[in-house]
């Protein structure tokens, strides 16, 4: 049997062949003539390339337009495999399953107490994902690999999850270690900032774009940044705490044991805690915007409070990272112009004219489902594409990334 030499004839072949995959797999679907801008290849090559992988079943290729001319749009076979997705809220458990072509399964969603312990809220993720693997009628032989999102940082050197005051009963696990257990499947994990910034690039209000935050407002705040088109991390895995940007050396005390955080003036506690007076104990942030959004003065207010907030946030990115784009997610992103307008004003006055001027505020395309889009994402951004030339079964172990 031969052996491929760096720089020889087959080994270019084999990489020019892995990076046609890659762009396809990354984007969903590609005409040739996208693959070639996309990879650097000629056409002819593309061609060639996509030719080979049809005739050997990686790839599926059917007619469609581009610019109004007739082209053919490659997505990978639909045998190829699929991905899981798994994403815990602070009230929910969301599962979805796709296919390589960026085409969603199966989808279902069951509420979750926050304090369940992590045991007994992996266990019903392995039920929830042995659901509907099944319901698609594809063995789980073809599982390629799970995505899973939680509400809080992961350190990058050991994969366990940190601030446990978010998560208290989920003290030093490591999720993808114990989900990778019960399913014997290879698990990818990152917070849920992260997959909510990589949901809206592949399937939303990020699309086409290399720089963006994506702000999640929620029990915490927390940013997933996209820069030069990938998730940018951190070495240890913290990046996008903008919850933590002090805001009031003499405000409230934060749980990370500072005052006056970005986050004691906009997380969930506190904003309904300026209600709880007016509107009741039992008042929730989904009920405040949607009695802001039928002109309840109190709420607006609330609402436009934390705009401003989170604006001034805002303004710090761009004063450091200069984004394309910022998309707001969460519940809050329900509120519309009443919350976005008030943080493109903090924008406009805290940031620099130039970041300001080119940046672009707007809500999530994706809603709640941004997060568990992002997990099947995150599956497709790190798998290997010698699983789909090769045909090899994937590991149950992957290193963590």
């Amino acid at each position: 049997m031969g052996v491929e030499t760096p720089g020889s004839q087959s080994s270019l072949h084999r990489a020019n062949l892995e990076r046609v995959v890659r762009a396809v797999r990354l984007a969903g679907s590609l005409t040739q003539a996208e693959i070639a801008r996309a990879t650097g290849l000629s056409a002819a090559t593309v061609s060639n390339i996509v030719r080979e992988l049809r005739d050997g079943g990686a790839v599926e290729v059917t007619p469609t337009s581009s610019g109004g001319r007739r082209a053919r749009s490659v997505s990978l076979s639909g045998d190829a495999g699929i991905v899981v997705g798994v994403d815990f809220g602070h009230s929910h458990l969301r599962v979805a399953v796709g296919n390589l072509a960026h085409q969603v399964l199966a989808e279902e969603s069951e509420p979750i107490d926050v304090d369940v312990s992590a045991a007994e809220g992996l266990d019903r993720a392995e039920e929830l994902v042995g659901r509907l693997v099944e319901s698609t009628g594809i063995g789980r032989e073809k599982v390629i690999g799970v995505g899973l999102g939680v509400p809080g940082p992961i350190d990058v050197g050991t994969g366990v999850l940190g601030s446990t005051s978010i998560l208290p009963g989920w003290s030093g696990i490591n999720p993808r270690e114990e989900l990778s257990g019960r399913l014997g499947m290879p698990v990818y994990v990152d917070n849920d900032a992260n997959l909510g910034a990589l949901g809206e690039v592949v399937w939303g209000a990020g699309r086409g774009l290399r720089d963006l935050a994506y702000i999640k407002v929620a029990s915490g705040v927390g940013a997933g940044l996209v820069i030069n088109g990938r998730i940018y991390r951190g070495p240890g895995g913290t990046a996008g705490e903008i919850g933590h940007i002090t805001l009031d050396e003499s405000g409230p005390v934060c749980r990370c044991g500072n005052r006056g955080c970005l986050e004691t003036f906009t997380a969930a506690r506190y904003v309904l805690g300026l209600l709880g007076g007016s509107h009741g104990p039992g008042l929730t942030v989904p009920g405040m915007v949607r009695l802001a959004r039928e002109g309840d003065p109190g709420c607006r207010r609330v609402v436009s409070d934390v705009g401003r907030h989170v604006g001034m946030g805002v303004a710090n990115l761009c004063n450091v990272l200069n984004p394309q784009r910022v998309i707001l997610g969460g519940d809050l992103a329900e509120a519309g112009e009443l919350v976005l307008a008030p943080i493109r004003e903090s924008v406009a006055r805290y940031a620099i004219p130039s970041a300001a001027r080119q940046l672009s505020v707007v809500h999530g395309a994706l809603g709640a489902r941004a997060e568990v889009l992002g997990a099947l994402a995150l599956v497709l951004s790190e798998m290997g594409d010698s699983t789909l030339l090769d045909g090899s079964a994937p590991s149950a172990t992957p290193s963590f990334t």
